[in-house]
């Protein structure tokens, strides 16, 4: 890539590179390279685990009360591939990322690849600047998301959304059922699976583990919401 284009890019992310090469290859997907491993998958998944790790440590340090079900909620909203998608196309970098053509022929470039040259440029701040640059960018641009998830717009009762879906929607009851426990008294785990009967046939939901009943049953809820196509799958 051209280094006036570079040089564009680094000023809208608000983060100057030492090794520009780093960004050079998290901004060339896999389709505009002829060896797969010149691409920007590398590096997006190291960027992947470090933005893991900076949100979990975040989370965990604002929310003190929250267990480990509601942290992960929360988490799988701020670090899910649509949110980064998002932050990208804030950011305006898609018209930076390198494709194939047959990709250029598209209207538009899909999120996915939005989302993962993203992850694929937090891998490269953390290779060139280390941790601390990383989180600095990471918490700088993930905010308003992170804020939307303390405003609980996104850490939603699941349960009573399929409660409320079955009944309005369906007009069915749903059950919650305890499938199985391992573990130790001190230290369960459960599975819980939700069915309903439609139609007069019964339909089970895939089930969920939890480290509570009510941890397993939200999970449970959240997998049954999605398997009805009422949640996207994140």
């Amino acid at each position: 890539m051209a280094k006036n284009a570079l040089e564009r890019c680094q000023d809208i992310m608000g983060y100057c590179f030492g090794d520009e090469e780093l960004l050079d290859v998290a901004l060339r997907h896999s389709s505009a390279c002829e060896r797969r491993v010149d691409s920007n998958e590398r590096l997006e998944f190291l960027g992947d685990a470090v933005l893991d790790i900076v949100i979990c440590a975040e989370l965990f340090r604002r929310f003190p009360e929250y267990l480990e079900g509601d942290l992960t909620i929360l988490k799988s909203a701020v670090v899910s591939g649509r949110s980064c998608a998002r932050v990208a196309r804030k950011l305006e970098l898609q018209p930076f990322l390198r494709v194939g053509k047959g990709i250029t022929e598209r209207r538009e470039v899909p999120d996915s690849l939005t989302a993962a040259m993203l992850e694929a440029i937090i891998g490269a701040i953390y290779l060139d600047g280390g941790l601390e640059k990383a989180r600095g960018f990471v918490l700088s641009h993930f905010e308003p998301l992170i804020k939307l998830a303390s405003e609980d717009q996104y850490h939603r009762d699941y349960k009573s959304m399929l409660q409320q879906h079955a009944q309005s929607e369906l007009g069915v009851v749903l059950s919650y059922e305890l499938l199985d426990e391992k573990g130790p008294d001190h230290a369960k785990a459960f599975e819980i699976g939700v069915s309903m009967v439609i139609e007069g046939k019964t339909r089970r939901f895939t089930p969920a583990w939890g480290i509570s009943k009510k941890e397993a049953e939200q999970k449970a809820a959240k997998t049954a919401l999605e398997e009805l196509e009422v949640l996207e799958v994140e």
